[in-house]
């Protein structure tokens, strides 16, 4: 609850049950938009809702959560009633859970549509003997990036991420910024996963290296 250390939650969530009728009519419109699909006018909407109302927006986010310590919170300073009345948000709106909780961390955390996770399928044209990889990356439900290439082809637009990556924490050693422990916990385990991903890469090369595609 780090984004809202500055507001006490039970002032955030005294604004909420000052305007819950509103707002609860607000997540009536985006539950239905969700259910149709119409996913990035939802985080838009959303948005807009944490620009103009952001104690209210907050409130809403960490109620989806469905956070026993943020509904602890909200008891001690402000009653059981009070804290029902938000867990009935997450009861309600369980579709809204996950674009409100990316909005969060984009207000947050000075983000813009942070990727969850990616679709990956894999085909081969016998032609060119050459295999082929389509990949769609994914912000919550949003779509943000379709590609389709051969393997050196995303390869070379992993080496770009990479060198991006290397380009922004030698800016920051460079400046003598920090970097805060939960960031570089984590991303310590994600070059961790990145050289056991390359040393399966390195095996697969040297077989085929050996054995060449088309080679009967």
């Amino acid at each position: 609850m780090d984004d809202v250390d500055r507001e006490m939650p039970g002032a955030i969530v005294e604004e909420f049950l000052q305007r819950e009728r509103g707002t609860r009519a607000l997540l009536d419109e985006l539950e239905q938009l969700s259910i149709e699909g119409n996913n990035e006018e939802v985080r838009n909407r959303i948005r807009e809702f944490a620009d103009s109302s952001r104690n209210v927006f907050f409130a809403v986010a960490l109620s989806l959560t469905n956070s026993k310590h943020f509904f602890g919170d909200v008891e001690s300073q402000l009653g059981v009633g009070a804290a029902d009345r938000l867990r009935d948000l997450a009861d309600t709106y369980p579709t809204l859970a996950e674009p409100f909780g990316i909005v969060r961390m984009e207000v947050a955390n000075d983000r813009k549509n942070p990727m969850t996770g990616m679709d990956v399928t894999t085909s081969y044209h016998a032609e060119e003997e050459v295999p082929l990889i389509a990949y769609t990356a994914h912000s919550g439900e949003m779509a943000l990036h379709e590609s389709r290439g051969s393997p050196q082809e995303v390869l070379q637009s992993a080496s770009y991420l990479v060198q991006a990556t290397n380009d922004a924490l030698e800016a920051a050693l460079d400046q003598d910024h920090s970097v805060n422990t939960d960031e570089l916990s984590e991303l310590i385990d994600r070059r961790e996963q990145l050289e056991s991903e390359l040393g399966q890469l390195r095996d697969r090369i040297d077989e085929l290296r050996r054995k060449p595609v088309g080679d009967e």
